[in-house]
């Protein structure tokens, strides 16, 4: 059946309105030539979406003609305002922007683990009302949160998990009552840095892959044909549980001792370190294993007659070829279940081993499984989780804000 003329306009609408997004500001002529709708249809929308305050004149295009030049439409940036926040173990961060993404403002606090879970909390909220004043916002619009554990695919909640702090499920309703007119939404971590990798990093241009993410803990998180999986019970991806050979044990409901976290976490990846003689500085600008991946990726490739320097290099070759091992047997067993074609390494230290890790875990798998899978770093890190949320939250305003008009409904989380 044709849509009616009301729909018909909420289609139109939506397209210009997406269009705007993507390419900046436009100028009719140019909505025209993009949407192949007639110049009197062109005229309507842009009349419609000026008139209800979601586009603007932003400027003129500067085209050298007659007459005066084309007015160029904008969405209004500041017509909602999205937070978004990543919330690690012992710290939290945020970030305030505006609808087009553009971050205002970005602040983070770390949460001590002797914290209680009321003042967490509470540093956790003011946290995010000091950025939202510092960007100028006024409110909150949407708010996305990256955490580690298991989002209840039914409830959309964070669901209570062992060895995670308490104060990481009650932030969420804190928020929603310190911040009322706000829509609050939580994602895991993992699922949220890949959503990042896929529109602004290593996956991008990739509709199926798995990021494998290395950091203080380990997960994945799986897209194919385009969409994430989550799972029954939403917990896709939970690989730092995966049984693997080398830990001395096996894992159980509860506790990933003996999975592949302990071959593969931060405090494993540290003390495989040390275990080659190679030691970094604490309290630097990034977690201490991602600094000594780093370090060694770069004292690997390095040819020098002194024989400190040699040795050096040495040893950080072996230890990265020790790591690499490790990593490959995660990466082996993902790809023998999915095939994914493409794994990135996530999270802080699969940012920092680079190409340099990414190549050798890339030829470990190739001798391991007959399925050819290319193997990338990270190129977000740890910031993935924040983008991630950033992106999440600017689509599900953008989704409210952008719907034609028509009954109240309730937002869902």
């Amino acid at each position: 059946m044709p849509a009616s003329p009301s729909t018909a306009r909420a289609i139109n609408d939506r397209l210009a309105l997406r269009l705007l997004q993507q390419e900046g500001p436009l100028t009719a002529g140019q909505l025209k030539q993009l949407t192949g709708l007639s110049r009197p249809t062109v005229a309507d929308l842009v009349e419609r979406l000026t008139a209800s305050g979601l586009i603007t004149v932003v400027g003129e295009a500067g085209e050298q003609r007659r007459g005066p030049n084309a007015r160029l439409y904008g969405i209004v940036a500041d017509r909602a305002h999205l937070a978004a926040l990543d919330v690690r173990t012992e710290s939290v961060s945020v970030t305030v922007s505006d609808l087009l993404g553009r971050e205002l403002a970005g602040a983070s606090v770390p949460i001590g683990g002797d914290t209680g879970t009321g003042p967490a909390v509470e540093q956790a909220v003011t946290l995010v009302e000091r950025v939202a004043k510092e960007a100028g916002a006024e409110r909150l619009h949407t708010v996305g949160i990256g955490a580690p554990g298991l989002i209840d695919p039914d409830t959309g909640e964070l669901r209570d998990s062992t060895g995670l702090p308490a104060w990481h499920r009650r932030l969420v309703a804190a928020l929603q009552e310190r911040l009322p007119r706000a829509r609050v939404i939580v994602e895991n971590e993992t699922n949220l840095a890949a959503l990042a990798e896929q529109r602004d990093g290593a996956a991008r241009g990739r509709d199926t892959f798995v990021l494998l993410w290395l950091g203080h803990g380990t997960g994945a998180a799986v897209v194919l044909d385009g969409a994430l999986r989550r799972g029954a019970s939403g917990g896709t991806g939970e690989i730092g549980f995966l049984p693997v050979p080398g830990t001395g044990g096996v894992p159980s409901a509860t506790d990933c001792g003996g999975g592949f976290h302990s071959l593969a976490g931060a405090a494993a990846v540290t003390e495989l370190a040390r275990a080659y003689g190679l030691s970094g500085e604490q309290g630097g600008r990034e977690p201490a294993a991602a600094e000594l991946v780093r370090r060694a990726a770069e004292a690997s490739g390095e040819a020098s007659a002194d024989e400190v320097a040699s040795e050096r290099g040495a040893r950080a070759a072996d230890f990265l070829d020790a790591l690499a091992d490790r990593v490959a047997l995660g990466v082996a067993s993902v790809v023998a279940v999915l095939d994914p074609g493409c794994v990135v390494l996530g999270g802080e230290i699969g940012q920092a081993g680079g190409d340099v890790l990414a190549g050798r875990v890339a030829e470990r798998v190739g001798r391991m499984s007959p399925l050819r899978t290319e193997v990338r770093a990270s190129a977000l890190g740890g910031g993935a989780v924040v983008r991630g949320a950033l992106l999440t939250a600017r689509e599900r305003a953008q989704d409210e804000l952008f719907a034609p008009a028509g009954p109240p409904t309730h937002p869902t989380r």
